[in-house]
């Protein structure tokens, strides 16, 4: 894994780079068929990731939000999962609480990945059965969770939208990118984070592997396993916190 280690860090460190250049010169922002918006930004993250990974690695397949879907990738045995910038909304006002994600999963299953913040200069990279880290310091979830009330990183447009009014007894911090969300739980920052609406395998692929490799624990909001790579992206929901608060946290966004 050295190999794709080194050009993974080097690509999205490269992308990171750019969208921030892009940020002082100005860029252009419109809208995809389904509302959300997309910048030149994630266009050029979208294309050096690409370019850099894809060039070295050509046998690994390519799943990217900002690609035309190649199903050739489903025959694949590795795959790049890539969301070149998860909140665009957050980069494109200003918000320093967007990410890089790009996750290579082998089998269905993530065994590397990157979280970049380019805002923060904050660099989460996890190993398969090797563990998680941040800017190369070794982090894991919130080693104590018994004490209540909980930190929980809620979506800022989930929060807008009043669906975090019910939990108003913890403390709850509104941050931008899922993917961000899922490295800062890793990291420790925050007890868990959920989002029980549809994602897709780009948004959550990178973080997931994050959470279980810094000892948390990360499903669907049924308790599934989630399974990368597939032909329909979306997953049903995410739910991810420390391993030993997982089941109350489970029971909480459940039930409130």
């Amino acid at each position: 894994m050295t190999n794709e280690l080194k050009a993974l860090r080097e690509a999205v460190l490269e992308a990171g780079e750019a969208i921030l250049g892009l940020q002082k010169t100005g860029f252009t922002v419109a809208k995809k068929a389904n509302n959300d918006i997309v910048t030149k930004a994630d266009l050029l993250a979208n294309e050096i990731l690409k370019t850099q990974l894809c060039g070295q690695f050509p046998a690994i397949g390519w799943l990217s939000e900002e690609s035309v879907d190649d199903s050739s990738r489903l025959e694949c045995e590795r795959v790049w999962v890539v969301d070149p910038i998860d909140g665009t909304k957050e980069y494109a006002y200003g918000i320093p609480e967007y990410a890089i994600s790009v996750a290579l999963v082998e089998k269905g299953k993530p065994v590397l990945s990157a979280v970049f913040n380019p805002a923060t200069n904050e660099f989460f990279h996890a190993i398969k059965n090797e563990g998680a880290w941040l800017n190369n310091q070794k982090i894991v979830c919130t080693p104590d969770v018994t004490s209540n009330p909980f930190l929980l990183l809620a979506s800022r447009s989930e929060y807008k939208r009043g669906e975090w009014e019910r939990f108003q007894q913890h403390q709850i911090k509104q941050v931008g990118s899922i993917a961000y969300k899922l490295a800062l739980i890793a990291a420790g920052q925050g007890d868990a984070t959920w989002s029980l609406g549809p994602k897709n395998e780009w948004d959550i692929a990178a973080g997931v592997l994050l959470v279980q490799e810094a000892q948390g624990r990360v499903t669907d909001k049924k308790k599934g396993e989630f399974i990368f790579n597939r032909h329909e992206v979306k997953v049903d929901g995410i739910i991810a916190a420390a391993a030993t608060a997982y089941e109350r946290i489970f029971a909480l966004s459940e039930g409130g």
